[in-house]
């Protein structure tokens, strides 16, 4: 079974360990860390020839020639290009990533406003009539008070924890997380809302999707 999922959702604090990976570390490696795969791999390697090259610039003037100086056995020659290029190349990397950890941060801004939207409509307890309803709906889910349950059975352990981590990306995704309950190949999943005090929509929704997941 294939139990995959969209990417990862990125979160306010995921964007910030980006961003300061970016900005303080390794230009493009925060980038690589949201999936910008374009923009993240063209900044490391920019960043990483950049630095090559002062490194190779600081050896030749200071280790070679300096010092070749003092025993009078190396002529001095021009190697101050190489340092610039570097620099520039470097500069050039950093200040791209600059622009990429902006875009993470406003990417992180705009999903947790969608979260906050979405988990709102969610929080309204539904009545008696529509809970049986959308339990009808639910082949393999069955009702305990403000409760819905499921238990899903795999082949194997392996297959139920590839399970349990999709529910648990999913549920991430949804801000939305079920109480979970592993028993080597069967795997108990239950939902409710507890600041609404009962089921609401996002139970019903989330439990379908988990259903789509156990298929695959």
């Amino acid at each position: 079974m294939n139990f995959e999922v969209k990417p990862p959702v990125l979160t306010r604090k995921k964007a910030v360990n980006c961003v300061l990976m970016n900005l303080l570390a390794t230009p493009g490696l925060g980038s690589v860390m949201a999936h910008r795969w374009f923009a993240g791999i063209c900044q490391l390697v920019l960043s990483l020839v950049g630095f090559v090259l002062m490194m190779v610039w600081f050896y030749k003037l200071v280790v070679v020639q300096f010092y070749g100086q003092i025993n009078g056995a190396v002529v001095v020659q021009p190697v101050g290009w190489i340092g610039l290029t570097g620099v520039v190349l470097f500069a050039t990397a950093w200040f791209w990533s600059l622009v990429t950890s902006l875009s993470i941060s406003q990417e992180a801004a705009k999903v947790r406003v969608a979260s906050l939207q979405h988990f709102a409509v969610g929080l309204v307890k539904l009545d008696e009539v529509k809970t049986i309803l959308l339990l009808s709906t639910l082949p393999g889910w069955s009702r305990a008070g403000e409760i819905i349950s499921r238990t899903f059975v795999f082949k194997d352990f392996p297959t139920a924890m590839k399970f349990v981590n999709a529910v648990a990306e999913l549920a991430e995704q949804a801000q939305h997380h079920p109480d979970v309950d592993i028993r080597w190949n069967k795997v108990t999943l239950a939902l409710t809302t507890h600041d609404a005090g009962g089921l609401t929509e996002k139970d019903f929704a989330l439990a379908k999707q988990c259903d789509a997941l156990s298929l695959r």
